[in-house]
């Protein structure tokens, strides 16, 4: 059944952050050549705007921007700055397309952080709009800990910066504390003050990232921040392969992003990151397709959409039938058969019991400990593995 987004026919943008909040995962760090591929991969997939970068980091990371804004690509390009000049001048040397100007607003962040008074923040928020403005670049502008902000303070300075000419405001929930409740309540907020468009920068502390995109956007924001596989600092953001597939296929919006490239683009980020993925990683594990009860390996040998809301393909996964304690006959006829191999009844029934008992033993056999087992019940030559 597809979910309904109340009337939301307008266009929504996926900004994906992983060259920037993904790099911030403590140990993470991408060359800029590094940064160059993934860019290229996600530019491929469809995705609407990088965060290339925080330009006032180092050279390095002026440089990957840089590179990428260079490209000419159908995506924009976009820097994250602080409401400061030195800041925007810096992402302005990478000649992008956007920049994403954000400021604290939350009462702890101005005084332990800042230390600045409310004043102080509305008055960086104008200079800071009218210096890029001045240079003829688009603003995305966004409160910093807006969750923990008071609500007439956000008024106060969302209104100063649609008044200043920003492109779009953004709502960030720092430390991801935000329930979906609360999330259309600021979603809400900030379209009372202006028409402009509407962005979501959020984070999964406590579990609830994708859900509060997905609400964030039917209470009617139109940019969702993402990262691969939702790398990122502490628990990470919103997954880009978790939104993409469940605009698609849950709401049946389809975002244009080429979904059959998100395996590779999360195995790429993975690599570069050092991080392993975890084998239950929505879509882009290695478990997510696979299958080792014999009651499921049955079913989904006859039809695997009983077990598989969409085929691996179309995220560029594959299916993999597991080999242990819990398979069944089906798995062994199978597997017999892409060899072309058989096997009378009680030989099936003696290579399941090993089966079962060697898995008993050690949990997952490994694709040379079951031929050996059907070598042994066979009394046949060895079959290899790669026949």
């Amino acid at each position: 059944m597809i979910e309904s987004l109340d009337g939301h026919t307008g266009r929504i943008i996926v900004y994906d952050s992983t060259l920037r909040e993904g790099e911030q995962m403590p140990g993470v760090r991408f060359t800029p050549e590094q940064k160059l591929k993934i860019g290229s991969m996600l530019i491929e997939a469809g995705v609407h705007q990088i965060e290339a970068g925080f330009a006032a980091v180092s050279p390095d990371e002026r440089r990957a921007i840089r590179s990428l804004a260079s490209m000419g690509s159908a995506s924009d390009i976009l820097s994250l700055a602080r409401a400061r000049r030195s800041d925007i001048d810096d992402a302005l040397s990478c000649d992008v397309d956007m920049i994403i100007i954000f400021i604290a607003t939350s009462e702890l962040h101005m005084r332990q952080k800042l230390r600045m008074n409310e004043q102080q923040v509305i008055e960086a928020i104008c200079s800071s709009i009218d210096y890029a403005k001045g240079h003829g670049v688009k603003v995305a502008f966004s409160t910093e800990d807006t969750t923990r902000s008071a609500p007439a303070f956000l008024r106060r300075a969302y209104k100063a910066a649609a008044d200043c000419g920003a492109d779009r405001l953004g709502i960030a929930d720092t430390v991801g504390c935000a329930t979906p409740e609360k999330v259309v309540q600021y979603v809400n907020l900030v379209r009372e003050i202006s028409d402009l468009p509407v962005s979501v920068h959020l984070h999964n502390d406590f579990g609830l990232a994708l859900a509060n995109a997905l609400i964030a956007v039917r209470a009617g924001a139109t940019a969702v921040a993402t990262t691969v596989c939702g790398f990122g600092e502490r628990a990470g953001n919103v997954p880009l392969e978790q939104f993409a597939m469940s605009m698609k296929y849950l709401y049946g919006r389809d975002l244009g992003i080429k979904t059959e490239l998100l395996t590779s683009i999360a195995s790429k980020v993975a690599e570069f990151a050092c991080v392993n993925i975890s084998p239950i990683q929505p879509w882009v594990g290695a478990n997510v397709f696979a299958h080792e009860s014999g009651i499921h390996v049955a079913a989904v040998l006859r039809d695997s959409k009983t077990y598989e809301f969409l085929p691996p393909e179309t995220v560029g996964n594959s299916r993999k039938i597991g080999i242990g304690k819990h398979s069944g006959r089906s798995m062994i006829s199978m597997k017999l058969k892409e060899k072309s191999l058989t096997a009378s009844d009680k030989n099936i029934e003696a290579i399941f019991y090993q089966v079962k008992s060697r898995g008993d033993q050690k949990g997952a056999l490994s694709e040379e400990e079951f031929w050996n087992i059907v070598n042994s019940v066979l009394k046949s030559k060895p079959v290899r593995n790669d026949a």
